[in-house]
């Protein structure tokens, strides 16, 4: 027995050594080490290119919500002294020198980029700003040691430097970071002394673009939901031959262009089109009272649900499809009514598909822009249209930031509320 003992080495304090001679604890570490280093590594890649294309447009979203410094550059000197006006009666002599040296120092893209921002605090500050630079200059090229009157003068060249609204608006923007995009997004403002208060009637249209985006997405959720549940048990259940078939079907429209398919529903939809001329000829409608279906909130339901049925069935068709049919019949054996079994042992176990599908569906519908775009008319434009809108036509990049951080916002809350109610580990995707 002795001879045939392995002798393991050890060091003069009873410390376990390597073949080599090294302690065994210190090459266990510097393995393990190496293994994390390795496992780093791999994902890094992955990593950098999460944070490149989701993490740092998130942050920027995120920083043009709040930045106003844009305005505090045209206007230093004017913001300098703002503080010291009353807001009751027009502003002295030296508000006036302070606006007229920072528009005479202003270039012409800042005057142009400056006065498009102060344009969403009031309406015609971009006209008054331009002319004020075009007499401004020609004035300074006249006499270039111009040293006043300057309210005199900015009241010669146009009375709106007399309306004292457009002083109020100014304190709006003397702020680099703002809260104000938020706000905006809510139909409300800072008013004078920054208290919060009501957008004017003309200009309150986002409260009500939120509420009828919450509306559609949950209509559409919803239908997805009773439209997809029995399209995903009948894939799920019928013979292999006949479900590939369906599964092709409700896959086809992923291999369609969305165009395309937005485009056809707009022909079928129209009032001349092929669903009013079929109700028609079945004399379900009169040809003079004709269904409204198009550019309006009716087209944009019909027209998402139809595109996001995908979405739903394959997630709910993936959990079924791991569902045996022996629960079913054994709770038939034990004296359960169909119906008894399907609603006490069939549907809870689709609930983590159903989960997964809903989510999907939402989280998609929620920030919609192509369909109501196209179909939506006036009554079926949704939040997303509008954050495009300020991008692409107005230019109000702040502002679509905010709404699209509040997006963001209601989307986490939604998967919080999710995990906290059916937990996000029970969610499969297939």
């Amino acid at each position: 027995m002795a001879a045939n003992a392995v002798e393991i080495p050890t060091s003069a304090t009873g410390e376990l050594l390597t073949a080599d001679g090294r302690p065994l604890k210190e090459s266990l570490q510097r393995s393990l080490r190496r293994r994390k280093l390795t496992a780093l590594a791999l994902v890094a890649p992955a990593v950098v290119f999460l944070f490149v294309l989701f993490g740092m447009p998130v942050l920027y979203l995120m920083t043009w919500s709040v930045d106003d410094k844009l305005i505090n550059e045209v206007l230093p000197r004017t913001f300098d002294v703002y503080e010291q006006w009353d807001g009751e009666e027009l502003p002295s002599e030296p508000h006036y020198e302070a606006m007229f040296k920072d528009i005479a120092d202003a270039t012409g893209l800042q005057i142009g980029r400056g006065s498009t921002r102060m344009n969403y605090a009031k309406s015609k500050w971009k006209s008054l700003m331009k002319k004020t630079k075009r007499k401004v200059k020609a004035l300074l090229n006249e006499n270039p040691d111009f040293a006043g009157p300057y309210k005199e003068t900015m009241l010669g060249i146009d009375k709106r430097w007399g309306d004292v609204s457009f002083w109020h608006s100014l304190g709006i923007m003397k702020d680099p970071y703002t809260a104000g995009y938020y706000l905006n997004s809510f139909d409300l403002k800072y008013g004078f002394g920054n208290e919060v208060i009501q957008q004017p009637e003309n200009r309150r249209i986002y409260n009500t673009l939120w509420l009828r985006t919450l509306l559609i997405s949950v209509i559409v959720t919803a239908a997805c939901l009773a439209l997809g549940y029995p399209v995903a048990h009948l894939l799920a259940t019928l013979p292999l031959r006949y479900s590939n078939l369906l599964l092709i079907c409700v896959l086809m429209p992923f291999w369609t262009s969305l165009l395309v398919r937005i485009v056809a529903w707009m022909i079928m939809l129209q009032q001349e089109g092929v669903v009013n001329d079929t109700l028609v000829s079945l004399n379900v409608v009169d040809d003079e009272n004709r269904l409204p279906m198009m550019y309006n909130f009716t087209g944009t339901v019909i027209v998402m649900v139809q595109i996001l049925l995908p979405f739903m069935i394959l997630p709910v068709y993936s959990v079924m499809k791991g569902i045996s049919p022996a629960y079913m019949k054994a709770a038939q054996n034990l004296g359960a009514p169909p119906a008894i079994a399907f609603i006490r042992v069939y549907l809870p176990q689709t609930l983590p598909g159903v989960g997964a599908g809903v989510i999907l569906v939402f989280i998609v519908a929620i920030g919609y822009f192509i369909t109501p775009e196209l179909v939506g008319g006036k009554d079926g434009q949704m939040i997303g249209n509008y954050i495009a809108r300020h991008l692409r036509a107005t230019l109000n990049w702040g502002l679509a930031s905010a709404m699209g951080v509040i997006l963001l916002a209601a989307i986490l809350i939604l998967y919080w509320v999710y995990d906290r109610i059916v937990g996000i580990d029970n969610m499969k995707m297939g």
